[in-house]
């Protein structure tokens, strides 16, 4: 779940950029003391998120805006259903109204997408998974849409888990070597971190599961039929997760194969997002 902390830090630094020394459209034309309605307007299908974010973001841009919520987050949505709708100074709406559609829009976008993938799976074990390809800043939001969505979260980011892709394990000099010395380091810093490393062949499979003290087994850019031989290799000593290039055309033919995690980058990287507005009432 998201940190209040790290959210109201998020709306404050998203604010400073936006209203830098005042809103002069709103402070032009708008009266200090106008009072109104504004709804959030759904226009398309698709996967709410977002609802708890603008409701932070009403209360830190002034406490005085009420907020009645319709409709919660993670709730499949149809054009013209009303989300919410804040009330209050007609200034302080305008302040919030791109921001407000910018969090919203995108993060449905993300929680649609990853609810489509995760109904193709959804009678199977596997689950499906997202990566660090997030926007900076934004990675905290992007994986709370996951999670609305349906999917899962991998790791938050690089101190959470070790996670030992081709690049690594080229520079530390081979598999055995570089578990080896993971193992080694997380012993002296104390830390139980869990393990994944990244297999680019059925050989390198069949290396580290012989050589163990890892907890999972990335299947990288693996076809259906290596899938299928490196899970029957792994047989259930190791988690498996399968990445790479899977689509919703392909994601089905690899959960059947009886990995435990499908990871997908596109959740968070490829985004449409969804189209909605703040309408004046």
């Amino acid at each position: 779940m998201m940190e209040n902390r790290i959210l109201r830090e998020f709306i404050l630094k998203s604010l400073e950029e936006d209203l830098g020394d005042g809103d002069h459209s709103s402070l032009a034309c708008i009266p200090e003391g106008n009072t109104g309605k504004a709804r959030l307007l759904i226009k398309e299908k698709g996967v709410l998120a977002g609802c708890r974010v603008a409701e932070e973001l009403f209360r830190v841009i002034d406490p005085g805006l009420g907020f009645e919520l319709f409709i919660n987050d993670g709730t499949p949505v149809s054009p013209g259903e009303i989300a919410f709708i804040v009330s209050g100074s007609q200034q302080s709406i305008l302040k919030s109204e791109r921001l407000v559609l910018n969090i919203m829009q995108r993060m449905s976008g993300i929680a649609t997408s990853t609810r489509q993938y995760a109904d193709l799976v959804k009678d199977l074990k596997t689950k499906i998974i997202d990566t660090r390809k997030t926007t900076p800043g934004m990675r905290f939001l992007e994986k709370e849409a996951v999670r609305l969505g349906g999917g899962y979260n991998h790791r938050m980011g690089l101190y959470d888990m070790i996670m030992l892709k081709d690049n690594h394990i080229d520079y530390a000099g081979g598999i055995e070597t570089a578990i080896k010395k993971t193992m080694d380091y997380l012993r002296l810093k104390g830390k139980a971190l869990r393990i994944e490393i990244e297999a680019r062949s059925i050989d390198d499979v069949k290396r580290i599961v012989a050589f163990g003290g890892i907890d999972r087994i990335m299947l990288d850019n693996f076809d259906v039929a290596a899938t299928l031989e490196a899970v029957s290799i792994i047989d259930g000593r190791f988690e498996t997760e399968s990445s790479g290039g899977i689509t919703l055309g392909t994601v089905r033919s690899f959960a059947e194969c009886g990995v435990d995690f499908i990871s997908i980058g596109a959740l968070t990287h490829h985004i449409r997002s969804i189209d909605m507005s703040l309408k004046a009432m």
